[in-house]
């Protein structure tokens, strides 16, 4: 049998995976087989809108994408193979984490959905984290609700389920009112011996005043929480309507628990075990560590999350990536377009990020932030992309290009910097993934002098979450022997695979810490730009 039989005979008898990922810039479905490997994929890009105040994504607009990208792998399969596409062995769904999705008993949206790009929850978060003693940051759920209690929204008392975006997808298609364990932890946080919402957080947040007016119990509004490998229902008939509009998908699919692209992240780079990491660079960037043991102290920079399975993760999480870099090269691309030379954009940005490590260990003194939205590790409410630099700095490509991928690092460093240094983590390897690390050592060499630690990537790196929640739902139907996630993937999925690593240049780590101690000083610089650029 060739290898291309064998696929065929997985697809028709439904032997596969599918994961489906929302991710900020692009909705992607990929299928895997039984050696989980992709066999087919679809996309659809996306962005965020911001609509009165409110970074958000319309319903219409997510289950557009949900069925493009379905439609495109879809196709893909049916010209690939000759196979029409309608039995599938498990399910998936993953999504941005955090954010508010608040409906009534009719299942209507209350308010439109706010994304954990919003930044208007700080008076919720700051009085959430001094009463619990435990760090809520601005984006979770929870903040956002009590932020809508604080303010008296009248949603409020319509208010019957509150879940997030993959939440919704997972309950639109089976019914049931779910969510992962680490998408769930960025909803309420989780007490770590019961892997559920901490009980004691809960009393205390429904016995506050202002919650009580509403007679509101936070427990049965958010969703019940399960680990991987548990059953999370199966797909309707409705569902598969919903998801594949040629009416083609059999109803009755298994579906995995649904997560969040922390979640997803881990999964996709075999970092749930403790002492691992991943760094995840894309519209947000984020890092996780898998911790030993609980921090010593609460850090408003640091988010604790969990694994898929539950296991304590110390995130850190900037809300500015790389779409400043991207605004950059599409100047750059329309500047060759308008003096009539073609150039691919997957080679321009290749041309411009190898300059970067052309330039000065710090970057020349040029300083730069990305922020196109507020950024809670440095207190900045707005976002306003800055360049500056002295008359005298070395003002050329490389460092220009250098600075804005230092710059990009910027905030998720001071979070870092909490766990290694001032908390004393330890990292035994730092995997990455997302479009940075597309573009061959470049990421890897940026990332790795933020952080002095070694940093690989597989090859499976531009795969993502998407992928990575094939995985969880593949885990679902191939729990064998009893194997844990982590033996899961370390011995069934990533066995034998080879990591290209790149190691810290003592030059660039010296060369960043000394464009850290700019940054950290120049942010009054940012915070005068949001003062005075109205």
């Amino acid at each position: 049998m060739t290898i291309k039989e064998k696929i065929v005979e997985e697809i028709q008898n439904g032997k596969t995976s599918l994961g489906i990922e929302f991710g900020s810039t692009r909705i992607k479905a990929v299928l895997i087989g039984n050696d989980f490997q992709p066999l087919a994929s679809g996309s659809f890009e996306w962005e965020t809108s911001l609509e009165n105040g409110v970074w958000t994504y319309s319903l219409e607009e997510i289950w557009k994408g949900l069925q493009y990208s379905y439609q495109k792998l879809f196709a893909e399969v049916k010209e690939k193979y000759g196979v029409t596409l309608s039995k599938i062995g498990s399910i998936g769904f993953s999504a941005m984490m955090h954010g508010y999705m608040a409906f009534d008993e009719q299942g209507n949206l209350l308010v439109p959905f706010r994304t954990w790009r919003n930044t208007m929850t700080e008076e919720a978060a700051k009085k959430l984290t001094e009463l619990f003693k435990f760090n809520i940051p601005e984006r979770w759920s929870i903040a956002h609700l009590y932020q809508a209690i604080l303010h008296n929204e009248p949603h409020i008392e319509k208010i019957d389920f509150l879940t997030t975006l993959a939440g919704y997808i997972h309950w639109q298609l089976t019914g049931e009112k779910v969510l992962g364990i680490c998408d769930a932890s960025g909803m309420f946080p989780i007490d770590m011996n019961t892997h559920n919402y901490d009980n004691n957080m809960l009393e205390t947040f429904n016995k506050l005043p202002e919650v009580k007016k509403y007679s509101l119990n936070v427990e049965k509004l958010l969703p019940k929480i399960l680990v991987a490998g548990e059953s999370a229902g199966v797909l309707t008939p409705e569902g598969a309507k919903k998801l594949d509009v040629s009416g083609n998908l059999q109803s009755g699919i298994p579906l995995c628990p649904p997560e969040g692209d922390a979640g997803t992240g881990m999964v996709a780079t075999n970092s749930v075990a403790p002492r691992t990491g991943n760094i995840s660079a894309g519209t947000s960037i984020f890092a996780m560590v898998v911790l030993e043991k609980p921090l010593n102290e609460v850090h408003t920079e640091i988010d604790m999350v969990t694994t898929p399975i539950g296991d304590l993760v110390g995130m850190a999480h900037a809300n500015n990536g790389y779409s400043d870099i991207d605004a950059w090269v599409n100047i750059f691309d329309e500047f060759t377009k308008a003096i009539n030379v073609k150039i691919p954009k997957d080679l321009l940005y290749m041309g411009l990020y190898s300059q970067a490590f052309l330039g000065d260990p710090d970057c020349g003194g040029i300083l730069t932030y990305n922020y196109l939205a507020g950024e809670n590790i440095t207190g900045v409410s707005e976002g306003r992309p800055l360049v500056v630099r002295k008359p005298k700095s070395n003002f050329n490509l490389p460092n220009f290009m250098k600075a804005h991928l230092f710059t990009s690092l910027g905030a998720l460093k001071i979070g870092m910097d909490i766990l290694l240094k001032d908390e004393g983590v330890k990292l035994d390897k730092l995997l990455g993934h997302g479009g940075l690390f597309k573009t061959p050592i470049v990421g890897q060499e940026a990332v790795a002098a933020a952080v002095n630690t070694p940093v690989s990537v597989m090859k499976t790196a531009g795969e993502g979450g998407a992928w990575g929640i094939a995985l969880l739902a593949s885990y679902l139907k191939n729990k064998e022997n009893d194997l844990t996630l982590s033996e899961f993937l370390s011995k069934k999925v990533f066995a034998g695979y080879v990591a290209d690593e790149v190691k810290p240049e003592s030059k660039d780590v010296e060369g960043f810490e000394k464009f850290m101690d700019r940054y950290k000083k120049g942010i009054p610089i940012e915070q005068a730009a949001v003062d005075y650029l109205i």
